[in-house]
């Protein structure tokens, strides 16, 4: 018999209400996460990934309305007390976010920021928190961590920073790390580093981890599963190998063919998807990926199609998945060619 999963999302829902209406932010998301497991979340800009994870932190302001269930060890998140959400933020659940700078508090040194947690949540004393403050800096690959105890956010770079970040959140030791595309403005060189740390950290602590990205590539070498989101729902679910060998929702493949390939000639033009996502406030009635496919037949537009496969652990939202004849004719040059193990090409 399986062990619980760590994480259990069950039909979450989210919408915040604007001028127009409600806003659908998150709707119907389903999905489980087992210890020590890392599930990539991946998408275009506005798909629902961050409210997804904050959702599931319930980090968000008082007007969202949220509905389903969020089950961490069994125990509902949503209906924690407040004296015991302060002690769950840390020990149990912890977030990366996306700019470390607006993270970070920056009229407090940095040791001040590692210190107050560990204290906080585990009780240390001043002394034992700097010392635990050094050590955390030095797990983040940071140098001469003594020095940056003293410093304040605006006197490090940003790769540095979000290390700080990162390190803040592993404080206490979570069981569950949400990073919210933790390499937003980082260059390419300090992304893959971001990147490699978050899951040696994850591997060296025993996390679960949820990593939030809009690039395929990145999830690629990085992950156990792969959830792909699309105007707010999961449209195809896989383990990340099986996703990647056997792409079956046209969306997915429009991401992996907007990936440039190094060996692609200079000035190349990329491939796009065409169109837009829909307008969350008033969503289409059926597919909602339909008007932007290559592929839609008339059920396409008057039904929503359903996450189906997942007894066989590849689930897809379509009513004609790819294969075959049509899923070579989607890739017809642009084979992306073996992954490596870091996850690039």
């Amino acid at each position: 018999m399986s062990p619980p999963p760590l994480l259990e999302v069950t039909d979450l829902r989210t919408t915040f209400p604007v001028r127009a209406g409600e806003l659908r932010a998150v709707d119907g998301v389903t999905l489980a996460l087992g210890r020590g497991e890392t599930l990539g979340v991946v998408g275009e800009s506005g798909c629902g990934k961050s409210v997804l994870v904050r959702s599931v932190m319930d980090l968000l302001p008082r007007t969202a309305v949220v509905e389903g269930q969020v089950l961490f060890e069994g125990r509902d998140v949503r209906r924690l007390r407040p004296a015991e959400r302060k002690h769950f933020w840390g020990p149990e659940m912890a977030m990366v976010f996306q700019d470390p700078m607006t993270s970070l508090n920056p009229v407090k040194r940095i040791g001040r920021q590692l210190t107050d947690p560990l204290r906080h949540h585990l009780g240390l004393s001043r002394q034992a928190a700097t010392a635990r403050a050094v050590e955390l800096l030095k797990l983040a690959r940071i140098p001469e961590p003594e020095r940056r105890l003293r410093q304040y956010p605006h006197e490090l770079s940003g790769g540095m920073r979000q290390r700080v970040m990162i390190a803040i959140a592993v404080s206490c030791g979570p069981k569950l790390l949400l990073a919210d595309e933790p390499t937003t403005a980082l260059d390419v060189t300090v992304q893959k580093q971001i990147l490699d740390l978050l899951v040696a950290l994850q591997r060296e602590l025993g996390m679960a981890m949820i990593l939030i990205t809009h690039d395929l590539g990145v999830v690629a070498g990085r992950t156990d599963r792969i959830a792909v989101m699309y105007a707010g729902r999961v449209v195809e679910t896989a383990p990340t190998r099986s996703l990647f060998d056997d792409v079956r929702h046209p969306y997915t493949a429009g991401l992996l063919a907007s990936i440039p390939r190094i060996e692609q000639p200079s000035h190349t033009h990329l491939t796009g998807i065409p169109g837009r996502p829909p307008d969350m406030v008033d969503p289409p009635p059926g597919c909602r990926f339909a008007p932007r496919c290559g592929f839609v037949a008339a059920d396409c537009v008057t039904a929503s199609p359903e996450l189906g496969g997942l007894a066989s652990s590849h689930g897809c939202a379509c009513f004609h998945p790819l294969g075959g004849e049509r899923s070579s004719s989607h890739q017809a040059g642009r084979d992306l060619g073996p992954l490596d193990p870091r996850g690039t090409r």
